[in-house]
């Protein structure tokens, strides 16, 4: 049974990714499973409306999973704190706000607002998780911790030199990566320019539970590198961390993050690193 629930799963991950339809066969050969099983799994999840398949025969996921995510965070309260605040960034800085969530070892993107209204854009999919060591969000989240532990979760994903999508400037080290990350700390936010993709840079600050301390999540900031230079990332270096501490004090009315603190995340543990700095907003 067991066995069976982690290859439904695996088959719904990879429809999740490939984004189109797939081929019964490219399934479980992707997957390594035998075919007559695969088949068994797809119509067992056609039958509760999981996946479906097109005129041709090829199996994409269906909208109940977009259903259950979209009532998953309406009833959490997710949106409805992080939307003005995210609509606000967005319109100040004239680049893409995203809200990450901190769950577990991974951080998941769950609401954005676009603040540009022409020329490039940068507008990647809902929904994904970032690699830690080289986007501005894991590396502001990595830099609440100590090195050590910042260097047990990066390696949890494959370490530093884990094949996937990187940019050209994608720290190739751990002394490079951990420099980065001190540079995170003394700077309060995280920044990748060109680090994760080409012609991208971001910039990210953790949320913290006002109460507890506790991280939550990360608010960030993304565009084409040829807008942002380091002087326009310090411009709007203000604006993210007023951001990041609204919704850190609007998680108090967020049922999901009431549920989350019971099981503290990774981070949750760790003390700031840096002491508060003048001039800082306040994290907590």
């Amino acid at each position: 049974m067991a066995g069976n629930l982690e290859r439904a799963l695996a088959i719904i991950e990879l429809l999740a990714r490939q984004g189109g339809s797939m081929q019964l066969a490219a399934i479980a050969d992707t997957l390594n499973i035998p075919r007559s099983g695969t088949h068994r799994l797809l119509a067992e999840l056609s039958e509760e409306g999981y996946v479906r398949q097109d005129e041709h025969g090829e199996y994409v996921l269906a909208l109940k999973l977009v259903s259950l995510a979209l009532m998953w965070l309406s009833t959490g309260g997710v949106l409805d704190i992080s939307q003005p605040v995210l609509d606000r960034l967005a319109a100040a800085s004239g680049e893409l706000a995203r809200l990450g969530v901190v769950e577990d070892d991974h951080i998941t993107f769950v609401g954005k607002a676009q603040g540009a209204k022409s020329g490039l854009r940068y507008d990647p999919d809902m929904g994904s998780q970032p690699p830690l060591h080289c986007t501005a969000s894991g590396q502001a989240w990595l830099s609440t911790m100590s090195d050590e532990e910042a260097l047990e979760l990066v390696s949890r994903q494959g370490g530093i030199g884990k094949a996937g999508p990187r940019g050209p400037k994608a720290p190739k080290t751990i002394q490079q990566f951990l420099q980065d990350l001190n540079g995170a700390r003394k700077r309060g936010y995280g920044i990748a320019s060109e680090t994760y993709e080409a012609g991208m840079t971001s910039m990210a600050a953790v949320i913290r539970h006002p109460v507890t301390g506790l991280v939550v999540g990360i608010v960030s900031l993304a565009g084409p590198t040829s807008r942002l230079s380091d002087a326009r990332l310090k411009e709007l270096a203000p604006a993210l961390l007023e951001a990041a501490t609204d919704m850190g004090a609007a998680t108090l009315s967020s049922p999901y993050f009431k549920r989350s603190l019971r099981v503290a995340p990774v981070a949750a543990v760790v003390q700031p690193v840096e002491p508060k700095r003048k001039g800082r907003p306040r994290a907590a």
